[in-house]
């Protein structure tokens, strides 16, 4: 198994650099890839910040690509919560934050939109 980075992924789903576009295919369509949660993060911020995908874009194309034969993540079940967040209308990076602290009693923060958007979280995300 191979893992790979952000660069990968972006070129894969974006094509906008052809022949590394067309290398990204070759290495994500002979499977065996490993993509780590930290990458996904990395991924989502270019997606949204440099192409300017909208959150939905973004999660469907975060989604379909990890569905895709050959490719795995760790963590699958706190990504898939934190799709589920991010798609309610919750950042990406809050909803991971929030996904992998479900355990726990509370998530402080400072952030008051996060606040808001996390109302229906199943854990309390307060002000300290």
């Amino acid at each position: 198994m191979r893992a790979i980075d952000k660069n990968i992924i972006i070129r894969y789903l974006t094509g906008n650099d052809p022949d590394q576009a067309m290398k990204a295919r070759v290495v994500v369509e002979a499977g065996q890839v490993f993509v780590s949660t930290t990458v996904l993060l990395e991924c989502e911020w270019v997606l949204r910040s440099v192409y300017n995908f909208s959150r939905q874009e973004v999660i469907a194309a975060l989604q379909v690509f990890l569905g895709l034969p050959g490719v795995t993540t760790d963590n699958v079940a706190i990504l898939v919560r934190a799709f589920g967040f991010a798609d309610r209308g919750m950042d990406f990076t809050d909803a991971l934050h929030l996904s992998a602290a479900s355990e726990c009693e509370a998530m402080l923060t400072f952030d008051r939109r996060f606040v808001k958007q996390a109302t229906d979280a199943p854990i309390a995300v307060v002000e300290p």
